[in-house]
């Protein structure tokens, strides 16, 4: 960390502000030799913890910076490990609380960019915003207080998180992400909520009865450094593993480096996938008949679904 980059959050910190001025020559400093260190990663929450009310330039840079640290500070770069999510959770978090948006951006940020994060980074997050719509209180309130309905920024956030390329399934609904959706429908339905929830709650549930992509496994952070490091390996090793391959099963190195495998039918497969299952019916049977009557969203959903 430089003397400039310490000094101005030092001062920045002091003074419950930083200037515009103080902003650019901070990320100058920071990003003079391409990376930003831990301590320097250190001095930006300590500094954003000290300011009474951050800009949106701050929040850009904190975001940004912060973001790029937590995805792409250790090796495989856009692989989240746990030791780096439960120190992201436990420095942004007070009493186990997001304190504001710029907080709350910043998760949702490095769910979007990581090719993986661990499941708790988003269960975290999507504890935040319903807490936030159950009780009315949190980030995606500002100062509103009346609970029971789901706003515009919770619903954007919600998108966001359920369809994030990190945590529990890329870009696609798990099972519990759908129960919490129900949850929320449940809690809000005679509200008045932002108009675009009722869309969500369709395609987030669809999603995870029909998804492709929830019979797909997900490349784990331990996997990819796995593969990063045989990949890196310049030795005769690699050079001798690929050679049997292609002496031993030369369709399939065809098809890994770009051939055609055209005894695969990706529509059957595509179909298949697209049917629900007699578990998933049953599992959307019992959310639909929880109460004894198909509500408004509900009736939504089955015509989506049939629709499809």
């Amino acid at each position: 960390m430089t003397m400039q980059f310490a000094d101005i959050a030092r001062q920045a910190a002091a003074g419950g502000a930083i200037s515009a001025e103080d902003l650019v020559a901070m990320r100058q400093a920071g990003w003079s030799d391409g990376v930003m260190s831990a301590e320097e990663v250190e001095a930006i929450f300590a500094l954003n913890d000290a300011l009474a009310e951050p800009t949106a330039e701050w929040s850009d840079f904190f975001v940004e910076t912060v973001g790029e640290y937590v995805v792409n500070g250790t090796a495989p770069k856009g692989y989240v490990s746990e030791e780096t999510a439960a120190w992201l959770i436990a420095r942004i978090a007070r009493d186990g609380l997001l304190q504001g948006m710029t907080e709350l951006e910043l998760l949702v940020r490095v769910l979007e960019r990581s090719q993986n994060a661990p499941d708790t980074l988003k269960v975290y997050v999507l504890e935040q915003v319903e807490r936030a719509v159950l009780a009315g209180t949190g980030p995606t309130r500002h100062g509103e207080l009346a609970p029971g309905h789901v706003n515009a920024d919770e619903t954007a956030i919600l998108r966001r998180v359920l369809f994030a390329s990190g945590g529990d399934g890329p870009a696609r609904v798990s099972c519990a992400e759908a129960e919490l959706l129900f949850r929320l429908k449940d809690a809000t339905l005679e509200a008045a909520n932002a108009l675009e929830w009722k869309q969500l709650f369709v395609q987030g549930v669809a999603s995870y009865l029909e998804s492709v992509a929830s019979r797909t496994a997900q490349l784990s952070r331990e996997r990819a450094a796995e593969l990063e490091a045989f990949i890196g390996d310049d030795s005769t090793r690699v050079a001798g593993f690929l050679g049997r391959m292609a002496r031993s099963a030369p369709r399939a190195f065809s098809v890994a480096f770009g051939g055609k495998a055209s005894d695969r039918d990706r529509m059957a497969e595509l179909q298949s996938a697209r049917e629900i299952t007699a578990e998933e019916q049953a599992w959307l049977d019992a959310k639909i008949g929880a109460d004894g009557r198909i509500d408004a969203y509900e009736q939504a959903l089955i015509a989506f679904l049939a629709g499809e």
